[in-house]
């Protein structure tokens, strides 16, 4: 695994696929089938999606581990044997977990110290509503590249992004489109990104073979999702000109507004692009920003509580409202802490349950080589491919696993149809890392939606390049496009 020091890093080290000859593919199946029609029916007949209360989802993925575990059961796997590999697996997300409580803590920080109305009030006088939307899949795409992250660029330009868009009476699931599809474009083709290095780890090439054969896909698709953007952005009516001005004028007169506050995300990108660890790059974003909140916001603290030390507390901690005279904007300034990423969280360690036990008792690997069984073609390859990696997303819940299971399994079919292992890592990549975003439990669909504060149902059909991705290696993959053969030595 690649030494790296993005925000989604999940050790993936030593990662091994287990088989079970007694399970069959019907077997394997069941789990799958149980858990998706259970999501299914909470979403489109349980009103508010709360069958089982708040954390109806995270129930499902439980019971969908009981039923993976009965047929592991009577599939001569012991229950020690599941028991570790959903231990591994909550281990590989232990770092994850501790960052989704700094971001919340982070994004508390941010308001309470001004940072997130800074970006606001400043963004608002820049970004027009003409442009917003492409700009924003430009911009998420600089940081990414930058950073080697989707999560870091979320976590910083995005909640900025999100505030300014909303300020100007944009659907938020548009702007959370928009900065997931810059994001992911900019993971993608970031040598400093995880996934771009695992790739082609698992596929057998070199880290920049890998992005130049990359390229061929992803341009041509983020050029498209620039292209759908200009036009939503051309046709959405916004609040105008007038309501910026109040809105300007509201947080100017709630927050001390200064450059000087951007110093702290400045030290945070600083940190990152530097290499340092997520972990104290985002402690000092919180650290910061809470000598940055005693310092420019005492009027601000001193609305929140009695004790301006307890305000910032509350706000690393907690729920945390900052109100203005403008309702808009009293529903934007407000953050949950650390507390508001309890949810995710345990939807995540419930996720790790599941895709654990599955791949414990062999029925990850089984569903993976009975696609890989009706690859005659070679566009059957592919498509199987892109299937593997879309299934392990849902079920798996881990967009590396989606890269890792699929690489090894199909590594050899891509050797024996005479194709250059650049297909596959490319493959790997156009499925497996970009629509990981897109399944609302697993780890990135789980994290976005709660730094964003959208739903991934709301911004799924606005994450174009997420989508569109599969779709594109597949149409070249069928035209027999750059399509590259093996060269034998």
């Amino acid at each position: 695994m690649p030494d790296s020091k993005n925000l989604s890093d999940i050790s993936i080290e030593n990662q091994k696929i287990k088989s079970n000859k007694e399970l069959n593919l019907l077997e394997s199946l069941v789990p799958v089938i149980i858990l998706m029609g259970l999501l299914a029916y909470n979403i489109f007949f349980v009103e508010d999606q709360e069958w089982f209360g708040a954390y109806t989802n995270q129930y499902i993925l439980l019971i969908g581990g009981l039923v993976a575990t009965i047929v592991g059961f009577f599939n001569k796997v012991a229950i020690n044997t599941m028991i570790a590999e959903v231990w591994e697996n909550w281990k590989s997300v232990f770092v994850p977990i501790m960052i989704l409580f700094l971001v919340g803590a982070l994004a508390g920080t941010w308001l309470v110290s001004g940072i997130i109305p800074a970006m606001v009030y400043y963004g608002l006088q820049v970004l027009s509503p003409e442009i917003f939307l492409p700009a924003s899949v430009i911009i998420a795409a600089i940081i990414s590249i930058a950073t080697g992250s989707s999560w870091t660029t979320s976590a910083t330009v995005g909640i900025a992004l999100v505030g300014i868009g909303s300020a100007l009476g944009i659907p938020t699931g548009m702007i959370a489109g928009a900065v997931i599809s810059g994001a992911y474009f900019g993971d993608k083709m970031s040598p400093l990104s995880d996934t771009t290095n695992l790739a082609p780890a698992m596929a057998g090439t070199d880290l920049f073979t890998h992005i130049k054969y990359m390229a061929f896909t992803t341009v041509p698709t983020v050029i498209i999702t620039l292209i759908v953007f200009a036009i939503l952005s051309s046709t959405i009516d916004t609040t105008g000109s007038a309501d910026i001005s109040n809105l300007l004028k509201s947080i100017k007169n709630t927050f001390q507004i200064t450059p000087w506050l951007f110093v702290v995300p400045g030290v945070v990108i600083a940190m990152i692009l530097m290499k340092t660890k997520p972990l104290i790059a985002l402690v000092t974003g919180v650290v910061l920003a809470g000598i940055f909140a005693f310092i420019f916001q005492e009027n601000v603290l001193a609305t929140l509580s009695d004790s301006n030390t307890q305000a910032v507390i509350n706000a690393v901690l907690s729920d945390t409202t900052v109100e203005t005279d403008n309702e808009k904007l009293s529903e934007l300034f407000s953050s949950g802490g650390m507390n508001g990423m309890i949810w995710t969280i345990l939807l995540i360690v419930c996720a790790m349950v599941f895709g654990g036990i599955m791949d414990a008792i062999g029925a990850l690997a089984k569903i993976t080589k009975s696609l890989l069984a009706v690859a005659s073609s070679v566009f059957g390859l592919f498509a199987s491919t892109v299937l593997s990696c879309l299934g392990l997303n849902a079920i798996a819940s881990d967009q590396y696993l989606a890269i890792v299971i699929p690489g090894k399994m199909f590594k050899k079919a891509y050797e024996d149809k005479g194709l250059a292992p650049e297909n596959l890592s490319r493959t790997l990549e156009d499925s497996g890392t970009v629509t990981s975003v897109l399944i609302p439990w697993n780890t990135c669909g789980a994290y976005q939606s709660s730094v964003l504060g959208v739903s991934v149902a709301d911004y799924f059909v606005y994450a174009i390049f997420n989508y569109l991705s599969p779709f594109t290696t597949l149409l070249f993959a069928a035209l027999n496009f750059k399509i590259r053969q093996l060269v034998k030595k």
